[in-house]
């Protein structure tokens, strides 16, 4: 077992406003999303928070190419894996509106050096700003330098 976390600073705030062919937000929450559930979501942040940090299970697997991570907040087939982050406005019912995602790549993402590291200390830790460059919750692809990823101790 080893326990992916993935630690966020900079996060946007609560309102993204209009723009061009985009309708604005409010009340902006993140959150890890679970697979194959899309509304499941793991540790709705409030988008001003000063931080975020979820812990997810997962386990670490040998294959020909090296380590493939699983678990049940890790997205994709093997050679593919990543972790999404889903951004939505909260409404007064507390039900989420997902508008956004961040891709953090595990595959393609995670030094191997770094992840064989990690499942000997059993901790892997991405570290990651959440603000773009226009000022607008993070989305897309997120891989090096975007995020850093570190092998620590629990």
């Amino acid at each position: 077992m080893i326990e992916l976390r993935i630690d966020a600073v900079d996060l946007p705030g609560t309102a993204c406003p209009p723009a061009p062919g985009f309708p604005g937000y409010d009340n902006i929450h993140v959150a890890v999303q679970r697979r194959e559930r899309p509304t499941e979501l793991l540790g709705l942040t409030p988008g001003d928070a000063a931080s975020a940090s979820w812990a997810l299970e997962c386990t670490a697997t040998p294959v020909d190419a090296g380590l493939d991570l699983k678990g049940p907040y890790v997205q994709g087939r093997p050679g593919g894996r990543f972790v999404y982050l889903s951004w939505g406005s909260l409404d007064d019912a507390g039900t989420v509106t997902m508008f956004r995602r961040a891709k953090l790549w595990l595959d393609g993402g995670v030094p191997a050096d770094v992840l064989a590291a990690a499942v000997d200390t059993g901790l892997l830790v991405g570290r990651l700003g959440l603000t773009d460059g226009r000022g607008a919750p993070l989305c897309a692809s997120v891989r090096p330098p975007m995020i850093t990823w570190t092998a620590g101790t629990c």
